[in-house]
């Protein structure tokens, strides 16, 4: 028995993926999820008779006989972190689709993307999206690319191809031969790049002729179907008026009401029995809570939805395995055990927080942050807690900016919300996971800021005055004088020392304009009372006086130059070349 082809989709967000499969469906999946993009893992089965009804006479031109049972499109989050469609040993798709906005080119997702399907040697095409975006470009609703492009202007047909060289190039620096798909002239060596809009249906025909055609010509035993049944579970869900649901991706095998399963739940891995199936109709996004019909019988490949007994806690990107009367019970339990020990990270006792609502976006958050080499303490799934929030405590003790949590599309405890506003523990909270990182470092990098200029207020600044001549108001105890600030700043109870380094006193008071201040700048005027020093004896009119900057401290202002002063800058350099004179 020959089974569907399993296609995933990837690349970078907004580049048009949901798009695509929205234009084939003819749904409006894309706008139903949280700012545009699918943050869940979707699916959708495309028969061979709906492939044969959009490809009309198209697959007869070019002597396709279609003799798989059609298309299951795997609609994968954009994030470049998602990579969780795996199956034991390697990726759950067959053959894969990278979207990328052909005006665009490869972005940092689109890179990532790839990474994945080379790790996972999973082979590929490009749709290259937005062509109806190409300057002066002329639409034609649902039309072949060969006729589309045949109908436009030479100047549009030579903007288009500079594109398409472009991304040759690109593709040529990331180890890859690729070629417009009408032009490749051998698909085992070549990747083909098609050229379509999703907004007007242009090319579209093309994609899923080359991805029908080229799934039956190189996939072959792949596709054949086992006596065993393997699914990928989705997600959990819990409908109204039939309980917890599973949505899961059939990949091999059979599965039927009344079969033992052996799945793997946060306590970890249980057996129970299936009470029924759901399918969803055709054209319609496993997702979608309406339009399903009770089977009897799921054979791969296709998403199905079940019920069973004792499924609340099964973890969402986990294995589902059929139990048979052939089924080594412990050496299954051992598999899938091991398959999920494959997601655990090792943690840092000092390290930010991750919680999630599915194992997908976990595994998400965990490749985003390892990525941006941000260490973590704990990453689980499940509703953020009193727990959580007292582990983050314990972080900022020593790091401020990784005592945080971070909560995706997962609940917060009111417990635990109330303990983090008590704590002034910073809660990360959102359902489009790539913002959470740029949130982060937007806070990160304020709060450093904000940090930066605490500590800079505990430190000496760097200044230089000069004793005014006609300007000594009192000679001793304290010295009162005159002085013109030459660099830096000044600042009561700041060190005074001469040219040599020898400390001369203490900054007492400043004045200006008869008026007790807190600091004076370069260029201004002021009156000092200095203890220490008696004018005449250590100090004289006409000196240059310098703060006294503690070598330690002088460091930490080279670290803080960016909220210096280029006056205090001046200041410290002239500074530390006198310090660096005294033995």
């Amino acid at each position: 028995m020959i089974r569907q082809p399993i296609v995933s989709v990837l690349g970078h967000v907004d580049h048009g993926k949901t798009s695509i499969l929205d234009r084939i469906r003819g749904s409006a999946v894309v706008q139903k999820e949280a700012g545009g993009i699918t943050q869940h893992i979707g699916a959708t089965e495309i028969s061979i008779e709906v492939l044969r009804k959009i490809c009309g006479t198209s697959l007869d031109k070019k002597g396709i006989a279609l003799t798989i049972p059609g298309l299951l499109f795997i609609d994968t989050p954009g994030h470049e972190a998602f990579t969780t469609l795996r199956k034991r040993g390697g990726a759950l798709a067959d053959i894969a689709v990278l979207v990328l906005d052909v005006n665009e080119g490869i972005m940092p997702q689109t890179t990532e993307s790839i990474s994945i399907l080379k790790h996972t040697k999973t082979p590929f095409i490009i749709a290259a999206n937005k062509i109806d975006l190409v300057d002066s470009w002329s639409p034609n609703e649902n039309a072949q690319f060969h006729e589309t492009f045949s109908s436009q202007e030479e100047s549009v047909q030579a903007r288009l191809d500079d594109k398409i060289y472009t991304l040759i190039g690109n593709l040529a620096t990331e180890g890859f031969n690729s070629e417009r798909f009408d032009r490749v002239l051998d698909f085992t060596k070549q990747i083909s790049i098609v050229p379509v809009s999703a907004k007007t249906g242009e090319g579209i025909q093309d994609l899923l002729i080359l991805l029908a055609g080229l799934a039956q010509k190189f996939l072959g035993d792949k596709l054949e179907v086992s006596e065993s049944a393997k699914a990928t579970v989705l997600e959990m869900k819990k409908e109204k008026g039939i309980g917890t649901t599973i949505d899961a991706i059939l990949y091999d095998g059979k599965l039927s009401v009344g079969d033992d399963l052996l799945l793997y739940t946060s306590e970890g891995v249980i057996t129970t029995k299936i009470k029924s199936l759901l399918k969803p109709e055709l054209l319609v996004e496993l997702k979608s809570t309406k339009r399903f019909k009770p089977i009897k019988e799921a054979y791969a490949a296709s998403g199905v939805k079940l019920l069973a007994p004792g499924i609340d806690n099964v973890v969402a990107g986990s294995p589902l395995r059929k139990i048979t009367k052939d089924t080594q019970i412990d050496k299954l339990k051992e598999e899938v055990s091991s398959e999920m020990e494959s997601v655990k990270i090792e943690t840092e006792d000092i390290g930010v927080i991750l919680k999630a609502d599915t194992l997908g976006a976990l595994e998400a958050l965990i490749s985003m942050f390892q990525h941006a080499e941000i260490k973590i303490r704990r990453a689980d799934i499940g509703m953020v807690s009193k727990t959580d929030i007292s582990e983050a405590e314990i972080v900022k003790k020593q790091d401020i900016f990784l005592g945080v949590v971070f909560s995706f599309n997962t609940q917060i405890s009111p417990d635990a919300e109330l303990k983090a506003r008590d704590l002034n523990i910073r809660l990360f909270k959102g359902d489009i996971v790539y913002r959470l990182l740029e949130e982060y470092v937007e806070w990160k990098e304020k709060e450093y800021d904000i940090q930066k200029k605490l500590k800079l207020s505990e430190i000496t600044r760097p200044g230089i005055v000069k004793l005014l001549p006609g300007y000594v108001f009192r000679q001793s105890n304290p010295a009162v004088v005159g002085v013109d600030v030459v660099e830096g700043l000044v600042k009561p109870r700041a060190f005074l020392m001469d040219s040599t380094g020898e400390r001369i006193g203490t900054i007492k008071e400043v004045q200006v304009e008869n008026k007790p201040v807190q600091e004076v700048k370069k260029g201004q005027r002021a009156a000092l009372s200095i203890l220490g020093p008696t004018v005449g004896r250590q100090i004289n009119e006409g000196d240059e006086l310098y703060i006294d900057v503690p070598k330690e401290q002088i460091e930490t202002l080279k670290n803080l130059k960016n909220l210096l002063t280029e006056s205090e800058i001046v200041a410290l350099d002239i500074i530390q070349k006198i310090k660096n004179t005294i033995n």
